[in-house]
C-alpha cells in the first residue's frame, strides 16, 4: 500500500479548507467553477482531528463539499435514514443525469466511492451505472451494486423489506408494544427499520493525474436506480504493483488470475512448496477465486498490493452443518483453531479479499481472516464483503494488525474474541461495519495486554466504534471514531455478553470522537459518546479515560449506565477522567444511571445543551442523594446555559435526574 499521501501533507495542502471556509474557486477543466479541494478527516477540518486515527494512503473529501446540481441530503443523525449512515451525516443525491466533481487535492491514479442506491423492491438489490470522468474525458463506468446493502428488521435481520418483525415478542419502540402480545395487533408499517445502506468500490484511473484536477461522477440518463446518493471520494496515488522474485508464484502451481477457475488448491500447492523452500508465497496481480477457507500456518503470502491482487469468493452452502455451527463457507485465510494448537508465523500483506456476504449468521465462520494467529503480522490488506474482517479465537497472542481497510462488513471489522493477549491493531481504517468496529470480547478467557492504536473508525451502523468487553490491562489509544448510526456508541465500556471481569487497568487515552452518542432504541435514552454498561457484572478496576476529546456529541459526552432489572445488583466504579475536552453536547456533560463513583480533573466542557451532569443513581431517590457520586480535582471548568458544568452544587451525588431532557444540537467543533 503506497503511503505517498500523509496526513501532514494533506493539512498543509488544505486548499483542502477552501471549501469549507468560503475561499474562491478554480474554474476546472470541464468548463465550470469547481471548489478548492476541501479534504477532510471525518468530515472535519484535519487540525481538528490531528495526531488522532490512521495514518491512511488517501484523502477523503465529502460530496456536500463538492460542486453538483444533485440535492444534498442532511444533516441528520435519526436512525433508519440515508444521511444517518453518511460520513458527516451528509451527502449527495443524484437522479439520472446529475453529477458530483471533486477536485483532486494532490497526484492520484485511483478513487474509492461511497455510495447508496435503492434496493430492489422485493429485496436482493439492483445494479445500476455511474460514470466517471476526469478533466472532462470520460475513463469508466462503474457498475454500482445494492446486493450488499439494505438489510431489514429486528436482529440478526432479513434482505426481505416485506417481512414483519422477526420477533414479535420483543418489545419495540415503534408502537411502545410487545406486538403479539398486543390486542387488537399493531400494525407494523414495512420495510422495517432498513439499515446498511452504504458500500463502496475502488477504481483504478489508470494513469496519474494532478492536484487541481477534476473528477466528475454522473449518473447516466436511463439508470436503473431512480437516485444515487454519493456519501465520499478517496483518492490516492497507488503507483505500481509490487514484485516479490524469491517466492512460490501461485501462477506455477495452477492459479488462474482471470477468476474464471477456483484457485484455492493452487494457492495450497504453493504454500506447501514455500513451506518446504523456506520462501514467501507471492499472488500476483489479478483477480483469483477462492470459495473457501485457506489454511495457513508457518508461511508468509505476499500480494502485488491490495489494489492489484484481489482474493474473492463465494458464499458457498455446506452440506451439512460443520462442527462449529456454520452452515456456510466462503473465502478467508484462517489459523488453525487454537483448540489443535492455533498457528504461529504468519505473514499476510498485500491483498484484497473480497467475501460474497449478504445476510448475517452468527454461526457462520463466513470472515476475512480467522482462527488463531500468534506471532504473525497482518498488514495492508483490504477487505469487504464478508461477515467480519477478522476474527480471531484465543488463546493466542503476539499478532500485529496494521495498515489494513475494512469496509462493507454485515458484523464487526475485527474482533479478538477470548484469550487474545499482547497483540496490537494500528492504522487500520474501518468504515460502514455492521457491528462493532473493533472489539476486544473477552468471553471464557481473559484478553490481556493488547492495544488498539491510531485506528480510524467511521460510521458503524451498529453498536460501537470501538468497544471493550471485560479483560486485563488492555489500551485504546489515538483513535478517531465517527458518526455510529445507533445503539452504541464511539467508546463502549461494556461487562457484557458473559465476558471476563475487568482486572487490572483498562487505559482509553488521546481518542477523539466526533457526532457519536446514539439514541438507544430499546430504552428510547441518548447514550454517550464514551459509555460503561454494567449489565452482567460489576465494573470495578482501574480505568483511566485520559486526554480525550468528545466533539459534537448528538446527547451526553459520558454516561455510566445499568439495565433497570440489575440496578441494584451492578455497579460502575474506579473509573477516572482527566485532562479531557467536551465540546458540544445536546443534552449533558456526564450522565449517570448506575450506582458507583468517578473522579473528574480538568475536564473542560463548552456548548453543552443541557444540565452539566443528569444524575439519577439507581433511580431510588433518596434523601441522601444519588447512588452515584462525583469526586471534584479540580480544574473542571466550562459548561452550557446553567453555568460550570461540574458546579460545587451537584457534588457529591445530587439527584438531577432528567430521563429524556431536550436536545439542544451544539454549533460545529472548532479550535479550542
Amino acid at each position: 500500500m503506497s503511503r505517498s499521501i500523509t496526513v501532514a501533507a494533506l493539512t498543509a495542502a488544505v486548499v483542502g479548507l477552501g471549501a469549507l471556509t468560503g475561499a474562491p474557486a478554480a474554474m476546472g477543466a470541464e468548463g465550470q467553477r469547481a471548489p478548492a479541494p476541501a479534504v477532510t478527516r471525518a468530515a472535519l477540518d484535519p487540525a481538528l482531528v490531528s495526531g488522532r486515527g490512521a495514518e491512511v494512503p488517501f484523502a477523503e473529501q465529502e460530496a456536500e463539499n463538492a460542486t453538483t446540481n444533485g440535492t444534498v441530503i442532511g444533516p441528520g443523525r435519526t436512525a433508519y435514514t440515508l444521511p444517518a449512515e453518511a460520513s458527516g451525516r451528509k451527502a449527495v443525491r443524484l437522479t439520472p443525469g446529475e453529477h458530483v466533481a471533486f477536485t483532486l487535492p494532490g497526484a492520484a491514479d485511483a478513487i474509492t466511492v461511497r455510495y447508496s442506491i435503492p434496493d430492489a423492491p422485493g429485496g436482493g438489490g439492483i445494479t445500476a451505472p455511474l460514470d466517471v470522468s476526469v478533466n472532462g474525458k470520460k475513463r469508466s463506468t462503474m457498475t454500482l451494486t445494492s446486493e450488499y446493502s439494505w438489510l431489514y428488521n429486528q436482529y440478526p435481520f432479513t434482505n426481505d423489506p416485506d417481512a414483519g418483525p422477526l420477533h414479535p415478542d420483543w418489545w419495540i419502540t415503534e408502537c411502545a408494544c410487545v406486538p403479539s402480545g398486543t390486542t387488537p395487533a399493531p400494525t407494523i408499517t414495512t420495510p422495517f427499520r432498513p439499515n446498511h445502506f452504504y458500500d463502496e468500490q475502488r477504481l483504478l484511473l489508470g494513469k496519474k493525474y494532478r492536484a487541481g484536477d477534476t473528477v466528475r461522477l454522473t449518473v447516466p440518463a436511463g439508470s436503473r436506480a431512480a437516485w444515487t446518493v454519493i456519501d465520499v471520494l478517496d483518492s490516492e496515488l497507488v503507483g505500481l504493483p509490487h514484485v516479490e522474485l524469491r517466492a512460490a508464484n501461485v501462477l506455477a502451481f495452477g492459479a488462474d488470475p482471470s477468476g474464471r477457475r477456483d484457485s484455492a488448491a493452487a494457492v495450497e500447492r504453493a504454500i506447501a512448496h514455500a513451506k518446504r523452500k523456506n520462501v514467501p508465497v507471492y499472488i500476483p496481480p489479478g483477480t483469483y477465486q477462492v470459495n473457501r477457507h485457506i489454511i495457513v500456518d508457518d508461511v508468509t503470502i505476499k500480494g502485488a498490493g491490495s489494489w492489484y491482487t484481489k482474493i474473492k469468493g463465494r458464499e458457498t452452502a455446506l452440506g451439512t452443518p460443520a462442527a462449529d455451527g456454520s452452515v456456510h463457507t466462503g473465502v478467508g485465510f484462517y489459523g488453525k483453531d487454537a483448540a489443535d494448537g492455533g498457528s504461529r508465523d504468519v505473514h499476510l500483506s498485500g491483498f484484497a479479499i473480497e467475501g460474497d456476504v449478504r445476510e448475517r449468521i452468527d454461526t457462520d465462520q463466513v470472515n476475512g481472516i480467522g482462527g488463531a494467529m500468534s506471532d504473525s503480522t497482518i498488514d495492508g490488506l483490504h477487505i469487504r464483503h464478508t461477515k467480519v474482517g477478522m476474527w480471531f479465537d484465543g488463546p493466542m497472542s503476539n499478532l500485529r494488525i496494521t495498515n489494513n481497510v475494512i469496509v462493507d462488513q454485515i458484523a464487526d471489522a475485527i474482533n479478538f474474541h477470548g484469550g487474545v493477549k499482547d497483540s496490537t491493531v494500528a492504522h487500520t481504517f474501518v468504515r460502514n461495519s455492521g457491528d462493532d468496529g473493533l472489539a476486544m470480547w473477552a468471553e471464557k478467557n481473559t484478553n490481556t495486554g493488547n492495544t488498539f492504536t491510531r485506528n480510524t473508525v467511521q460510521s458503524p451502523v451498529l453498536a460501537n466504534g470501538i468497544a471493550i468487553y471485560g479483560g486485563t490491562d488492555n489500551t485504546v489509544s489515538g483513535n478517531l471514531v465517527s458518526d455510529p448510526v445507533r445503539e452504541g456508541s464511539a467508546l463502549h465500556v461494556g461487562a457484557r455478553f458473559g465476558a471476563e471481569a475487568f482486572r487490572g487497568r483498562l487505559d482509553l487515552t488521546d481518542n477523539t470522537t466526533v457526532r457519536s452518542g446514539t439514541y438507544e432504541l430499546n430504552w428510547n435514552i441518548g447514550l454517550g459518546a464514551v459509555w460503561f454498561y454494567a449489565l452482567d457484572r460489576d465494573i470495578d478496576a482501574d480505568i483511566r479515560v485520559t486526554r480525550n476529546t468528545f466533539l459534537d456529541s448528538t446527547y451526553n459526552a459520558i454516561m455510566l449506565v445499568t439495565d433497570w432489572p440489575v440496578k441494584d445488583t451492578y455497579s460502575i466504579r474506579g473509573v477516572h477522567f482527566k485532562d479531557i475536552r467536551v465540546d458540544g453536547t445536546g443534552t449533558s456533560v456526564v450522565s449517570a444511571r448506575a450506582a458507583g463513583s468517578a473522579t473528574f480533573e480538568n475536564v473542560d466542557a463548552r456548548n453543552v445543551g443541557a444540565v452539566g451532569v443528569n444524575n439519577c443513581g439507581s433511580f431510588h431517590f433518596t434523601p441522601a442523594g444519588s447512588e452515584f457520586t462525583l469526586t471534584d480535582l479540580g480544574g473542571n471548568d466550562g459548561g452550557g446555559t446553567t453555568g460550570d458544568w461540574l458546579a460545587p452544587w451537584l457534588l457529591p451525588n445530587t439527584l438531577t435526574c432528567d430521563d429524556r431532557p431536550p436536545v439542544v444540537a451544539p454549533p460545529a467543533p472548532a479550535p479550542w
